[in-house]
């Protein structure tokens, strides 16, 4: 058997056996940068986060909601440098679009840390849109895309990230929508806060 598929039987157990004693100990988990779920009924890590259970006639493995940014940003220098994207302005469409949490859901149906509608993770080849890695990826592949259609221009490619790219288009501008306005001006808010910090840890 292998290692992961041990640890994974390993953790079942701990939690069928926790249920069916109807313990009451809380769980936390948390997602690392490899995208690995890690459990423990100890906290000693501050990423980890207390475990929300749901009440089902199956029972359903855990998820934690919210990743800690810190654990990914080599995940999103990484996409970044793939796709030709700050990593800063992918994380700030994440911190906009979420606040970077993994299984958050729109009114509309957008999923996932970058808020994927299924048909857009469907053409970005996001199996699951609540994986925060396939997300990220597929979340920065689209906004790529945007860019590579308005020509590089940050302000546009975010509205039609919001909008879509026909109401760019057809406004030739970013759309008097009050939602996507105020979303262009909240991810570029954010890009400038985290450029900055990155600047100054690195010492510029």
């Amino acid at each position: 058997m292998g290692t992961n598929l041990l640890k994974a039987c390993l953790i079942a157990l701990l939690i069928v056996s926790a249920m069916a004693a109807g313990a009451h100990a809380e769980m936390y988990s948390f997602v690392d940068a490899k995208g690995v779920r890690h459990f423990s009924n100890v906290p000693n890590d501050r990423r980890y986060a207390k475990v929300e259970w749901v009440k089902s006639r199956e029972m359903r493995m855990p998820t934690p909601r919210y990743v800690d940014p810190q654990a990914f940003e080599g995940y999103l220098r990484e996409v970044g440098e793939h796709y030709r994207l700050d990593p800063m302005l992918i994380k700030a469409v994440i911190k906009a679009e979420s606040n970077f949490d993994c299984l958050a859901v729109s009114p509309k149906g957008a999923q996932g840390l970058m808020q994927l509608m299924p048909g857009t993770a469907r053409d970005m080849r996001v199996f699951d849109s609540f994986d925060p890695r396939q997300n990220i990826r597929g979340g920065a592949r689209y906004l790529r895309k945007m860019l590579n259609l308005f020509e590089e221009d940050i302000a546009l490619a975010l509205a039609a990230y919001n909008a879509g790219p026909e109401a760019v288009k057809n406004y030739g501008a970013v759309p008097d929508y009050p939602e996507t306005t105020a979303y262009v001006e909240r991810v570029l808010r954010h890009y400038k806060r985290y450029q900055t910090v990155a600047a100054f840890s690195r010492g510029g």
